[in-house]
């Protein structure tokens, strides 16, 4: 009888394609292994003893990177990302936080701002028994300008609304962000909440915090690449054909009845001479010294370099009432990044914030600029501490 014929045996090599979109994930220049902080660690037992939230070079990294996932949180949205590939969460998870709330622009249903909390559940899995010292308990992050079709026109509209008015009140995200804010420094307490913006996203940061300052309640407030005034203090004063012009375009602008007049009371900014700007401070108050925002600059960045102008010289200043402060009080502390002459996007970037390479220096506190901005606060009532239970 004949043996059967040997079977061929044939191996097939079947190969699994990774899906696209989980490609996309891995390699997309925003994911947080690609473009995060590489000299940042993940919070971990040790952190019982000696917090990093207490190294402000610490801090600055990860509230720059909370702020990037605000950006993210929108761009997710608009390339309508899965919870599987989003980009944005990869942004505060390792640093044991988690998403509470999204702010949303009515306009158009963007996303600008976000609420982000202290992950206990994910910290216990690590061994992290309480929260690190220093580190809030709520973070309110909001971004500043995305030119993406979906959002671009709400975010442009505000842009020139700054550049007009210097106020931010008349916009729906001011609002929004005020009353996020709010929330969460009654939830918790103020003195666990602090609040975070970049490019536009600091200039609501600035007014909000300065809106709550006026009441009394101290929020630890952060602004990266903050945008100055300075463009149109110089358009004011200009001849008279330019100040027609100047009118024209802010009648084009949309605004509300609360920007109609100065957003602060005591300031009358509209058509008064450089001069006007500079700030009396012979009677501020106790809020001088209790609210002091976070300024991050860099000297490259023309929204925001104002910011470095001096008060004046000593020299100047000689024989001259209210020019500087006294009593060794502080109106903001200013971070100035010098590194040469920088293109402007990579100087206006919040990735630099978190740079490996990143050198800063302290600046004066006597900015003219910051000063002006920060004038209604020098006679405030007596302070309203919100009290909240830390866990």
């Amino acid at each position: 009888m004949a043996k059967p014929e040997a079977e061929e045996i044939t191996t097939e090599v079947v190969l699994v394609k990774e899906p696209e979109e989980a490609h996309d994930q891995h390699h997309h220049p925003y994911a947080f292994h690609v473009s995060g902080p590489r000299n940042v660690a993940a919070p971990n037992w040790r952190e019982l003893i000696n917090s990093s939230w207490k190294d402000t070079n610490y801090k600055r990294t990860v509230i720059a990177c909370f702020i990037q996932a605000v950006y993210l949180l929108e761009l997710d949205r608009q390339e309508n990302r899965t919870e599987e590939n989003a980009l944005a969460a990869k942004w505060w998870v390792p640093f044991k936080y988690k998403l509470a709330q999204t702010l949303i622009d009515e306009r158009d249903g963007s996303i600008f701002g976000a609420i982000l909390e202290w992950d206990r559940s994910a910290a216990m899995a690590d061994l992290i028994l309480m929260r690190p010292s220093g580190a809030p308990r709520a973070v309110l992050t909001l971004r500043g300008t995305l030119l993406k079709s979906p959002t671009a026109r709400r975010d442009i509209e505000d842009d020139l609304r700054f550049l007009a008015w210097e106020s931010l009140k008349g916009s729906v995200r001011f609002k929004v962000a005020l009353e996020a804010l709010k929330s969460v420094a009654d939830r918790y307490g103020s003195n666990n909440v602090c609040i975070a913006g970049h490019s536009l996203g600091a200039g609501f940061a600035l007014q909000v915090g300065k809106a709550l300052a006026k009441e009394g309640i101290y929020v630890e407030t952060h602004l990266f690449n903050p945008p100055s005034v300075s463009l149109a203090m110089s358009l004011r004063n200009m001849g008279e054909k330019a100040g027609f012009a100047w009118k024209r375009f802010k009648s084009m602008l949309p605004m509300s009845s609360e920007t109609q007049v100065s957003s602060d009371a005591g300031e009358k900014t509209l058509g008064l001479g450089l001069k006007n700007w500079v700030p009396q401070l012979k009677n501020y108050g106790v809020g001088l010294g209790k609210w002091v925002p976070h300024l991050y600059v860099n000297n490259s960045d023309y929204i925001c370099c104002s910011y470095t102008h001096p008060e004046g010289t000593e020299e100047n200043n000689t024989g001259k009432e209210n020019v500087g402060l006294t009593n060794g009080q502080v109106a903001a502390k200013l971070f100035v990044k010098s590194k040469g002459k920088q293109k402007f996007l990579e100087a206006h970037g919040l990735e630099q914030w978190w740079s490996d390479d990143l050198e800063l220096q302290q600046a004066v506190h006597n900015s003219k600029l910051i000063n002006m901005q920060l004038k209604s606060l020098y006679s405030l009532p007596a302070p309203q501490q919100t009290q909240g239970k830390a866990p």
